[in-house]
């Protein structure tokens, strides 16, 4: 709590940040691990408390889009089937100080251009013509995805969802409802390998408090996600923030 005390802004921009994200399907794993960092917390646990945010986000999220009937489990499961199990292993993975910064910083620069780049490579890839319902792309997909996730502490839509859409998996509010599943699946996943990890630690009071103000912009925006659909906002604000991160955090390890 001590760090709330001296942080308080903390819980105003994780709660603007789960609105948003929310609204798109997404738990905001991102951009949770981008602001802590940029308030430079203790990296032990950054990871775990970003996915305890994301499962308290989209664990909303993924039961509003199932009952709106948004969420297709047969679909989705070739997503998961794999990504789960490798989640679990990256985040089991113990990495240090240097090590952690220099993949997120990475994983943030690849997710930014994704995210930005995003209406740009749908064009592409309809020229391509990709098949979304390709088995072997699904598994393969879900499976790294899901182990980068798991090793940065991510839900992993934020790569997930800009793919999703280049393929032209389905309509936008199901691939909303399958990013919001496949994060929830592997941040559960991703904690469970963090809690094996010998070096985890974690000070519970500030992740209660910070879970406590993303449930609450959760809600909100998962209803304005169900409801109306703006996710150009979003994408374009994602994008500038964790570029941002990105670069300062190469600029300082590497």
């Amino acid at each position: 709590m001590e760090i709330i005390k001296q942080h308080w802004e903390l819980l105003i921009l994780f709660f603007g940040i789960a609105l948003l994200y929310s609204s798109v399907g997404f738990g905001g794993g991102s951009s949770y691990l981008a602001v802590l960092a940029l308030f430079g917390l203790d990296f032990k646990f950054l990871r775990a408390a970003a996915l305890l945010c994301n499962i308290t986000v989209v664990s909303n999220g993924s039961v509003q889009f199932y009952r709106k009937g948004f969420l297709d489990f047969k679909k989705v499961f070739p997503l998961v089937l794999i990504s789960v199990p490798m989640a679990y292993l990256g985040g089991k993975l113990p990495l240090t100080e240097e090590t952690f910064f220099i993949i997120l910083g990475f994983t943030l620069l690849t997710a930014a251009f994704l995210v930005w780049f995003q209406p740009w490579l749908i064009q592409k890839a309809e020229a391509v013509k990709i098949k979304s319902n390709n088995l072997a792309l699904n598994l393969a997909l879900g499976g790294f995805i899901g182990f980068i996730s798991g090793v940065v502490g991510i839900g992993g839509g934020i790569f997930l969802s800009p793919i999703l859409y280049i393929i032209n998996w389905d309509e936008p509010k199901k691939i909303s409802a399958a990013a919001s599943f496949f994060i929830l699946v592997n941040s559960i996943s991703g904690l469970f390998g963090q809690f094996q990890n010998k070096a985890f630690e974690m000070d519970w009071g500030f992740a209660i408090s910070l879970m406590v103000a993303v449930a609450m912009g959760g809600i909100i925006g998962t209803y304005i996600g169900t409801v109306t659909f703006n996710q150009n906002m979003v994408r374009k604000a994602t994008a500038i923030l964790i570029a941002y991160v990105s670069y300062n955090l190469l600029t300082k390890y590497l």
